[in-house]
């Protein structure tokens, strides 16, 4: 008896050493260039650490020795799955600056376009969400549809991914004679696919069993961090942009902004998912009622901004992106800052993820929804 005694040992005894390991920077690890040194005892995450900059293009400086008009064309390849949105915020920052008012045809064409491309932005995350988590068959599920998408963007304007249509004073080109008729097929159809993401992933036990209450963001600390997007919309934080400080023909529609108050990693897969059917809601008001007009306002052939700051918002699919200009007068702008929603939403990772296990953080990122070249840029 005495021997086993000795022998035996108490959990409060067993002692663990922490070690770090690296996820990324390697592409699969994390949708894209980026590494995060994760401190772990076991498989509980006691650290995370970004590192970015693995991808930095210099866009912000590039910016500097390039007209108005061409500085769309280093946007759309920051957030590529928010191209549009990027490439709109621009053209109405150096809208507003010259005071220029673009027709009611363009605004709602930009809404249309904006809410394609939320959608086929939530449908890559929700097929990319469901694989990281060992759910193959999402990822077949979320590409086929998100396809049909892709075509009417190559109608319109020649691009599938890096969309680069809205230009300061309108768009590139007009909308392709078939444009309407493919946007309400498409929605038509979407509606019944939809609720097969739900029946396939939404429900599933082991899926369900990993997001509910795993990864909490408070309100508060949503707030705190900069949070915004679907991932502030999660913990109750109402930050929409169309709602709260409306461009474009956001001000014509009816749609409601998506809120939970629980701010666990499933909260932030569905406010995500109840975000397409509003942006279907958004189109399917605009479609039929696209205005007649020009698609453009003559600009000049060298355009320049008046001496000042100006700063414009939109919403992109994963939150705020803001372009700040500082302008000397001059047909290149003094200084270019983008604000990359992100960015903000990253460095929550740390305080959501220390305490849960490491598959429990491959989860939580993919609530994020991150495109590292939004970060690095």
């Amino acid at each position: 008896m005495d021997e086993l005694k000795e022998v035996m040992i108490t959990t409060d005894e067993i002692r663990t050493d922490e070690y770090l390991i690296n996820m990324g920077p390697q592409h699969p690890s994390t949708h894209g260039v980026l590494r995060l040194l994760v401190q772990l005892e076991g498989e509980i995450v006691h650290n995370v650490q970004p590192h970015i900059g693995y991808i930095h293009s210099g866009i912000e400086k590039m910016t500097e020795s390039l007209s108005y008009p061409q500085i769309g064309h280093l946007t759309d390849r920051m957030d590529y799955l928010s191209a549009h949105q990027n490439n709109e915020a621009v053209a109405l920052c150096v809208e507003n600056a010259l005071q220029i008012e673009v027709p009611d045809r363009v605004k709602y064409i930009r809404t249309i376009m904006s809410e394609l491309s939320r959608l086929a932005s939530h449908q890559l995350w929700w097929c990319v969400m469901g694989m990281d988590m060992g759910a193959l068959t999402t990822f077949f599920y979320g590409l086929r549809d998100r396809e049909d998408i892709l075509d009417i963007f190559e109608e319109t304007c020649g691009a599938r991914l890096t969309v680069n249509y809205s230009i300061p004073g309108g768009l590139m080109f007009d909308i392709h004679p078939n444009f309407q008729r493919d946007v309400k097929a498409f929605i038509t159809k979407f509606r019944t696919k939809l609720p097969e993401y739900d029946r396939l992933l939404s429900g599933n036990v082991i899926f369900t069993e990993r997001t509910k209450g795993v990864g909490f963001l408070s309100k508060e600390d949503a707030i705190a961090y900069g949070v915004t997007g679907p991932t502030a919309r999660a913990s109750g934080f109402a930050c929409d942009l169309r709602k709260h400080r409306p461009y474009s023909a956001y001000d014509k529609v009816n749609f409601n902004e998506v809120l939970s108050d629980v701010g666990d990693t499933y909260a932030r897969y569905q406010v995500r998912m109840q975000e397409m059917w509003e942006s279907m809601n958004i189109i399917e008001q605009l479609i039929d009622n696209i205005p007649e007009g020009d698609y453009a306002v003559k600009m000049k052939g060298v355009v320049k901004l008046p001496e000042g700051e100006f700063y414009q918002r939109v919403e992109t699919a994963r939150g705020e992106f803001g372009v700040f200009i500082v302008s000397d007068g001059k047909k290149n702008p003094y200084r270019v800052k983008f604000r990359s929603p992100g960015f903000s939403n990253l460095f929550t990772i740390n305080h959501i993820a220390k305490g849960w296990k490491i598959a429990d953080l491959v989860a939580i990122m993919s609530t994020f929804d991150l495109v590292i070249p939004d970060i690095d840029r």
